[in-house]
């Protein structure tokens, strides 16, 4: 009987958004880094990964975002890392339908990424356990590792030090305001705040817990500001990772879909539950034993 890994030569996978409940910046490293504190959960809102084998070894990327080139793409750059750490002689086509908005803070290209990573690991037969993806994950970005692992995490250090937490079922209304904002930017602002007290899980169940970048996103960009007063008006608003993009808890879908009724057509907003595990590993549990 033939070997169906074997014969599998392409694989389809969803590549989540990811929100950041709370971000603090409570230090800095000597090297630059800043450290973090924050609380990642996945969305059911994704990106579409498709990989398919090639046999020259080429890394081609064939559908991706508009503005990235090919070369820059987290997922070819993905893609090539795990080419040259395990040796492999296979190549890919990597189609992203994009659907996650880019410099939003949602994480799309962190996600891509490690889509790629987990895909092309099964496709490949490169059999690196989770530890060895997740390390290659952070050689791209401190946000690949979290969805490598798949899992809803308390995170500390530069974001690499992860912890796994169960949070509550939750429905969450998420807006783009349509601008972009360059993360270097932000971190070099003299107003942003660097040393924040450090909390606790519990803590943070118990009301604590800010976006350090959100004031610095607000003075910069009145639209981000416009749209959290906004979304304000229905429930408390806030910016996830350095933004552009906004977040506020709902009770239940058809809430959230109540407020986009009235959402300015000059936005973009979706309607979105929270996961502990990630849309990805959810699917690549279902795949065959063989292919995990």
């Amino acid at each position: 009987m033939a070997d169906p890994l074997l014969m599998m030569q392409t694989l389809t996978l969803p590549a989540p958004a990811k929100l950041n409940l709370f971000l603090h910046i409570t230090g800095r490293r000597a090297d630059g880094y800043h450290l973090l504190q924050t609380l990642f959960v996945f969305l059911d809102f994704a990106d579409e990964i498709t990989l398919t084998v090639r046999s020259d070894g080429a890394i081609r990327r064939p559908a991706g975002a508009d503005n990235v080139p090919e070369a820059e793409d987290l997922t070819v750059r993905a893609a090539r890392l795990l080419q040259e750490v395990t040796g492999c002689p296979l190549g890919a086509d990597i189609q992203v339908l994009k659907r996650i908005p880019m410099g939003g803070g949602l994480g799309g290209g962190s996600s891509d990424a490690a889509s790629v990573l987990q895909g092309l690991n099964r496709l490949w037969q490169c059999h690196l356990d989770e530890n060895a993806l997740a390390a290659l994950g952070l050689r791209l970005g401190a946000d690949v590792p979290v969805f490598v692992r798949g899992h809803a995490a308390w995170a500390e250090g530069v974001g690499e030090q992860l912890t796994p937490v169960v949070l509550p079922n939750s429905w969450y209304v998420v807006i783009h305001p349509k601008v972009h904002v360059p993360t270097a930017e932000l971190f070099s602002s003299p107003h942003l705040t660097r040393d924040s007290p450090a909390i606790t899980l519990a803590t943070f169940h118990g009301g604590a817990g800010l976006n350090a970048f959100q004031p610095v996103v607000e003075k910069r960009y009145p639209e981000v500001a416009e749209a959290i007063n906004w979304l304000s008006r229905y429930s408390t608003a806030k910016l996830t990772g350095s933004g552009s993009c906004l977040f506020a808890p709902v009770s239940s879908k058809q809430e959230g879909e109540k407020i986009l009724k009235s959402l300015p057509n000059k936005w973009f907003g979706f309607v979105a539950e929270g996961a502990n595990i990630s849309p990805l590993h959810q699917k690549l549990a279902i795949m065959p034993t063989l292919y995990n």
